[in-house]
C-alpha cells in the first residue's frame, strides 16, 4: 500500500511539473527623463513559447517621444524595432514592438529607448548610441524625425510571458538633493549639541 501511495504521489508530481505554464499579460508605465535613458524590463518564459508580443503604445500620435524597442537574451540582441503600427489595436504609426513565434524558455530583457538611440551592437554590454552624449531633458530635446517638446511618458505591454518585473522607479535629483541637505542639517545640529 505504501509503495502505491509513493507511486501515485510521484505520478502527480510529474504531472504538475509537465503541466503547461500559465502565460500572462503585463503592462507597465512610467516616465523617461533624458534622451539617453533606456528602460529595462526583465521577463521570463518557463517553457518554450510560440506567441510572445512585447510592445509600447507610448507615442500617442505625437504626444510623447518616439520609442525603439529591443529584446535580449543572455546579453545578446534577438530583435529590435523602431515602428510597428499594427502590433496591437490602437497603436499609432511611431509605436514599436516585437512578435516572436518561437522563443525558448529562459530569462529575457525588454528595453525601450527614444528614437534613434539604437543598440550599438548585438551585445547589450556595448550599450546604446546616446550613452556618450550629455543628458538632455526630454522636454528640451529635439528628437530626430519628430519635434521638440515631446512628452516623457512611456507605456509597455508584454503578452504570452510567464513573469515580468517593472523597472525601478528612478529617484529624481531633487529628492537626492533634499536627502543630502537634510543630512547636512543633521550634522550641523549634532555639532551644535556637542559644543
Amino acid at each position: 500500500m505504501r509503495n502505491i501511495k509513493l507511486l501515485l504521489g510521484s505520478a502527480m508530481l510529474a504531472a504538475v511539473a509537465a503541466a503547461p505554464s500559465h502565460a500572462a499579460d503585463f503592462s507597465f508605465s512610467g516616465t523617461i527623463h533624458y534622451q539617453k535613458d533606456v528602460i529595462e524590463i526583465p521577463f521570463t518564459l518557463l517553457q518554450d513559447a510560440s506567441n510572445v508580443k512585447v510592445w509600447t503604445d507610448s507615442f500617442h500620435s505625437g504626444g510623447n517621444f518616439d520609442p525603439i524597442t529591443a529584446v535580449w537574451k543572455d546579453g545578446l540582441l534577438i530583435g529590435q524595432n523602431d515602428d510597428d503600427a499594427g502590433i496591437a489595436p490602437g497603436q499609432t504609426y511611431y509605436d514599436s514592438g516585437l512578435r516572436f513565434s518561437n522563443l525558448s524558455a529562459g530569462n529575457y530583457l525588454f528595453t525601450i529607448a527614444a528614437f534613434n538611440n539604437f543598440a550599438n551592437t548585438t551585445h547589450l554590454a556595448d550599450g546604446f548610441r546616446f550613452d556618450s552624449q550629455a543628458a538632455i531633458p526630454l522636454a528640451d530635446w529635439n528628437q530626430p524625425a519628430s519635434h521638440k517638446g515631446m512628452g516623457q511618458n512611456w507605456s509597455v505591454h508584454l503578452s504570452g510571458v510567464d513573469g515580468a518585473t517593472p523597472p525601478p522607479v528612478p529617484e529624481p535629483e531633487s529628492y537626492a538633493m533634499l536627502a543630502a541637505g537634510l543630512g547636512l542639517l543633521a550634522c550641523v545640529a549634532r555639532r551644535k549639541n556637542k559644543a
